[in-house]
């Protein structure tokens, strides 16, 4: 079964203490030509920034900070965080996580709509090898 079509790398997550005592020296080692605002997120119990990076493409870096003890990555930082997730962005969703589903990815977060993304939605997935992906669908649902 082929994987479904249209999906792009949209950014790399990094799970951090303080997106604010981490942006700079982040921002300097990767060569950020800007960053985004700081985005509060409740469904996620999180915050996140978003750094662009020189590179063709348009790939950014996450930095991720929990905002909350019981935010899905607290226990993540409590180990060190670092390099937590790959982030596809993809034509269709749901068609994604059935085809993930297929080859024997687990669904550990469903559908939600994320701050960070202006309400698309974004599912998260753990893949056989213990890969965390994230994917954001690419169009609001509902719009065509």
């Amino acid at each position: 079964m082929p994987s479904p079509s249209g999906a792009t790398l949209h950014h790399i997550g990094c799970v951090v203490d303080s997106i604010e005592n981490r942006i700079e020296s982040y921002g300097v080692a990767l060569g950020s030509v800007s960053a985004s605002r700081i985005f509060e997120d409740p469904i996620q119990r999180s915050r996140v920034a978003f750094l662009n990076l020189p590179s063709p493409g348009a790939v950014q870096l996450e930095l991720v900070e929990p905002a909350a003890s019981d935010s899905p990555v607290a226990r993540f930082l409590e180990k060190g965080g670092g390099l937590h997730h790959l982030c596809y962005e993809v034509d269709d969703l749901q068609e994604q996580i059935r085809w993930m589903k297929s080859q024997r990815a687990v669904l550990i977060r469903s559908p939600k709509p994320a701050v960070a993304f202006g309400g698309r939605h974004i599912a998260w997935m753990r893949t056989r090898d213990a890969l965390l992906i994230e994917y954001l669908e690419r169009r609001l649902s509902g719009s065509g």
